[in-house]
């Protein structure tokens, strides 16, 4: 049995790994593999990522103990990102010019919570695609790899079912062209059909029988 023989091979190298005290997640599995390391639940095979509370002089997380941290996240497939909490607090204390003025004068681009969020869904293999109407935008989350049938079963079941295709464009478009309209003028919205991969940060509209 093929299957039987994938699933002996895969549990043997786990083992192996295992008794050398290393985390399974340093593995590399095909996703035949994957499946199976999945359904075994075994701990050091999930991701990890680490979040490291750091000092006030060290946002940016420069220091001698962040750099420890790396280095052992790096050694055991983790990632790492620096935070200042004390930081963070008193930054949600003040208005959108204020947080603004004071993030630039210590060099950060943005508050701590979205690159935790992006290294969050980079560590679980997720992303995001919108849908927009007139009276709202939606974020979807969808696994790294989902065709457009995958990701619109995320609405709802009956859109992957009846699946016809998808209108796709891009956040870069819509600044550039600032309308749905403008873009369809451009020639920028693509059609895609069921063997598109989404990618993150797509806008979609999906059309289904």
């Amino acid at each position: 049995d093929k299957d039987a023989a994938i699933r002996v091979d895969v549990i043997k190298r786990c083992s192996v790994q295992a008794e050398s005290e290393q985390p399974l997640r340093t593995l590399e599995f095909t996703p035949d593999e994957s499946r199976i390391v999945r359904g075994l639940g075994l701990m050091t095979a999930k991701p990890v990522l680490y979040i490291a509370n750091v000092n006030d002089d060290d946002v940016l997380g420069e220091s001698e103990y962040v750099r420890k941290v790396r280095e052992h996240a790096a050694a055991t497939g983790a990632q790492v990102v620096p935070v200042c909490a004390r930081f963070e607090a008193e930054l949600a204390e003040l208005d959108e010019a204020d947080r603004g003025e004071m993030l630039e004068s210590i060099g950060l681009p943005e508050p701590a919570l979205g690159a935790v969020a992006r290294a969050a869904y980079g560590t679980l293999g997720l992303q995001s695609y919108f849908t927009a109407g007139e009276k709202e935008v939606r974020a979807w989350t969808v696994a790294v790899g989902a065709t457009a049938p995958q990701a619109a079963g995320v609405i709802h079941t009956d859109f992957e079912k009846g699946f016809i295709r998808c209108e796709v464009y891009t956040l870069d478009d819509l600044v550039e062209y600032e309308s749905e309209k403008e873009i369809r003028a451009a020639g920028k919205m693509r059609v895609e059909g069921k063997d598109y991969v989404m990618q993150d940060g797509d806008i979609c509209h999906f059309l289904h029988n």
